[in-house]
């Protein structure tokens, strides 16, 4: 069974209200040791994030009070952003975000793709925020005792094939009647949670993969 946020999360939600100041959000990511924070609106549900990025442009910003209508959007962007001073103003909206029964797999391609290092966890019905997933979270499932990982691998194993697992590398052992159950085998092992890379040492009976060209 996948493993899903609600698994891993923090249930701590590191947010601010959209009227908070720079200083206020400054204290928060220092207090939590976090890059960034999720402004939330009097609902408590997300409506962005600001991040150490968007705070920075504060002091990389040199020609804030200058305007140039030569200016691309993403300059405009990062002017209005140096001349913020509330969260609603500084931060990045929509925020990205994941429910409690995600499975932690997605929540780390996410992460992934969009390069970021936390996401808000939000109450499905009610959109309210309940929690923060962070980077070191996701990376947890990479720490499961050992009789959970095993017995995860075991219970897709036919009784023919045995495993072993050493620093989260499965390598599996046994005979399979075809060479495509054996890749079946495998890669249904490679995504079990925790699993880092799977090893065959897997004997085929036949090969079914053998593409043999006709007889002319």
């Amino acid at each position: 069974m996948a493993i899903e946020v609600k698994d891993v999360m923090g249930r701590v939600a590191i947010a601010v209200h959209e009227d908070a100041s720079f200083g206020d959000i400054v204290a928060a990511m220092k207090r939590y040791a976090v890059g960034a924070v999720t402004v939330i609106d009097l609902e408590r549900r997300p409506i962005g994030v600001v991040s150490e990025d968007d705070l920075l442009h504060k002091e990389t910003d040199t020609v804030r009070h200058s305007v140039s209508m030569f200016e691309s959007r993403r300059q405009r962007t990062e002017h209005v952003k140096a001349q913020a001073v509330t969260a609603s103003e500084l931060m990045t909206s929509p925020p990205v975000t994941v429910t409690p029964t995600t499975p932690v797999r997605d929540a780390a391609r996410i992460m992934l793709d969009k390069r970021i290092k936390q996401l808000p966890v939000i109450e499905p019905v009610t959109g309210e925020i309940i929690g923060t997933l962070h980077q070191a979270d996701v990376l947890r499932v990479f720490t499961r005792p050992l009789e959970e990982l095993a017995a995860d691998v075991r219970a897709l194993l036919p009784e023919a094939v045995s495993f072993e697992i050493y620093d989260g590398v499965v390598t599996l052992s046994g005979r399979v009647a075809r060479t495509s159950e054996g890749i079946a085998l495998i890669e249904a092992v490679r995504q079990v949670e925790g699993v880092i890379d799977v090893a065959s040492e897997l004997v085929h009976d036949s090969d079914d993969l053998l593409i043999v060209p006709p007889q002319f």
